[in-house]
């Protein structure tokens, strides 16, 4: 069968699982659709969360930015998954006890204010929308490759999908059917590393395979480093990235992994504290099968690639070339007319994206009418190297198709999670415990889903007008949680001083500098002004990495606006005082 039938077949399928989860799990109360009734188990949570937290950026950007970064992409591993490891001990335990399932909710009741929840809903909404408007754009890339469809078709037909699992099910629907994305998604990402490495390597197990020697008898990181220095491109495995702006970016992903409020609401779906901790274990198990395979399938798609197109005529490229060529990630521009793609060192086009013309050129390719003069002839968008990475090691058409569903479940679960967020903070946050307190339940659950339509538009409109590609957009989420949320959240449960004028002074300060600092340095979108060069950055801190410095920033003015304030009235410092006691954790959080 063709690839277009088995991506039907197995798309299909995986959607006709979701839906029926989504129909089962309907949401009949504000607590099934919050927080899913608070009684999944650990294990369901567990792969719940790992879903939800490896979005389309862990499934179709991390390997392509590993592979054109080398070991400079290495940031992204250790910043999302040590982030994860400070959220499982660090917050989750605490913010369970406290008893509040949303991150504004906390923030609202610890510094008993309502001007601390309407600054953390804005920033919880300014997170969520960056980070959902990655996922929409991967999900437009699947869709347009694998139906043949143009990405904003794509964006439109993922928009209708996700509208209707998390508007059904609300958080119980979303929590089961994420149950069965992560199978989906898992799956999809190992299969083809499990080929690849046995073709390349003879050794089955990727994560060994990217250490082992080639068929001949080169170790596979040697002849990537060759390829590489031959192309005029830096080493593989040497970094360029200054050792400040490496621990920056770490941490600007780190604390951003803590502070984020879509993985936070999963610790509130457990009937207990220990279970909290329980599926955040086995969360981070699940997580790393998929980390610590990305930077082999990262490897052996760089190599495959540069083997397959360097110095070849174009007529001899293979079909999946051609087939990729149309959704615009993949081109090639003839600069010197001899009909061979030369990939070396440089930007083949100017601007970000190929602009292509109607007409075909001498040997069959598109044309592209943004080439410069550059001596590189080939332009390589990031995302397409996982997706396209079976069809370039000649795999069998079905597990060509697995990837699309994998793809789709990795994008499709986490804007399910984080539209929910956007919904909550809107319908718990702002109309419930602000506008209208005496708001009845059926009202408010109609406030929920009109919002997360809303939400879905808005996050359409920034998938169809990306801000840079799938996973750059990611991280400078992480940027914004880290600036505004983290130091709120760790200083309300650590120091019993902190008060309402400091969060708020703090959380504000640090959003707007993070702001400032990605629109100047990053995306330059205000103003129609072009973002200002590396050499301009502050202290050789880039975008992704500034979140680092607005939360230190954000610490400070916290801790000093606290101190010259009166302190906090002696009932919230008790409840400060009492989330920090474990004994008989479990049954305190019994109401």
């Amino acid at each position: 069968m063709s690839v277009q039938t088995w991506t039907w077949i197995l798309v299909g399928v995986t959607f006709a699982l979701y839906f029926g989860i989504a129909i089962w799990a309907r949401a009949g109360s504000t607590k099934e659709f919050y927080v899913a009734g608070g009684g999944v188990s650990p294990l369901a949570n567990g792969m719940a969360t790992a879903a939800d937290w490896m979005s389309a950026a862990s499934f179709i950007s991390m390997a392509g930015i590993i592979s054109f970064a080398g070991y400079d992409g290495s940031v992204y591993l250790m910043g999302w998954t040590g982030g994860y490891v400070l959220l499982a001990l660090l917050l989750a335990p605490y913010l369970r006890k406290f008893g509040k399932f949303t991150v504004p909710d906390f923030i609202g009741d610890r510094y008993y204010s309502n001007t601390a929840r309407t600054v953390a809903v804005i920033c919880a909404l300014i997170v969520s929308f960056t980070y959902v408007a990655g996922q929409m754009r991967g999900v437009g890339i699947v869709f347009s490759q694998f139906l043949q469809v143009d990405i904003n078709t794509g964006v439109v037909i993922g928009m209708a999908v996700v509208l209707v699992f998390a508007f059904l099910g609300g958080m119980k629907g979303i929590t089961y059917t994420q149950v069965a994305q992560y199978c989906v998604l898992i799956f999809a990402f190992m299969v083809p590393a499990f080929f690849i490495s046995m073709q390349m390597t003879g050794n089955p197990i990727p994560q060994f395979g990217m250490g082992s020697k080639t068929q001949d008898g080169v170790y596979l990181l040697e002849k990537l480093d060759a390829l590489h220095t031959q192309l005029g491109f830096k080493e593989y495995t040497s970094g360029t990235k200054s050792t400040w702006d490496v621990f920056a970016i770490t941490l600007a992903l780190m604390v951003g992994t803590a502070g984020l409020p879509h993985v936070i609401v999963r610790f509130f779906t457990v009937p207990k504290v220990k279970d909290a901790r329980k599926s955040a274990g086995l969360a981070l198990l699940f997580i790393a099968i998929l980390y610590t395979t990305a930077p082999a399938i990262a490897v052996f798609a760089r190599t495959n690639l540069i083997e397959t197109v360097e110095n070849k005529p174009y007529s001899e490229i293979p079909e999946w070339f051609k087939n990729w060529e149309d959704t615009g990630l993949i081109a090639w521009a003839d600069k010197n007319g001899d009909g061979k793609i030369q990939y070396v060192n440089g930007s083949a086009i100017d601007g970000k994206k190929p602009e292509f013309t109607d007409a075909r050129g001498a040997h069959g390719e598109r044309l592209i009418s943004n080439a410069n003069a550059d001596a590189n002839e080939l332009y390589v968008d990031r995302d397409i190297m996982v997706l396209a990475n079976p069809e370039i090691a000649k795999l069998p058409n079905w597990v060509i198709a697995l990837v699309a569903a994998g793809g789709l479940a990795a994008a499709l679960s986490t804007a399910a999670g984080l539209l929910l967020v956007i919904s909550t903070s809107i319908s718990h946050d702002l109309i419930k415990k602000q506008i209208k307190p005496n708001i009845s339940e059926k009202s408010e659950l109609w406030a929920a889903r009109i919002s997360i339509l809303v939400a879905i538009l808005i996050a359409g409109y920034f998938g169809i007008n990306p801000p840079g590609f799938v996973a750059a957009v990611v991280a400078l989420a992480f940027g914004l949680a880290a600036a505004s949320f983290f130091p709120a959240i760790i200083l309300g449960i650590f120091d019993k001083r902190m008060n309402r004028q400091g969060a708020v002074s703090g959380m504000i300060v640090g959003i707007l500098l993070m702001l400032f600092y990605m629109i100047r340095y990053k995306t330059g979108f205000l103003f129609g002004i072009e973002p200002r060069p590396a050499s301009e950055w502050w202290f050789g801190t880039s975008p992704e990495g500034f979140g680092t410095i607005a939360m230190l920033v954000n610490v400070v003015i916290s801790v000093v606006v606290s101190r010259m304030t009166p302190a906090p009235p002696a009932e919230v410092q008790d409840i400060v005082e009492h989330i920090r006691i474990p004994s008989g954790a479990g049954e305190a959080t019994h109401h």
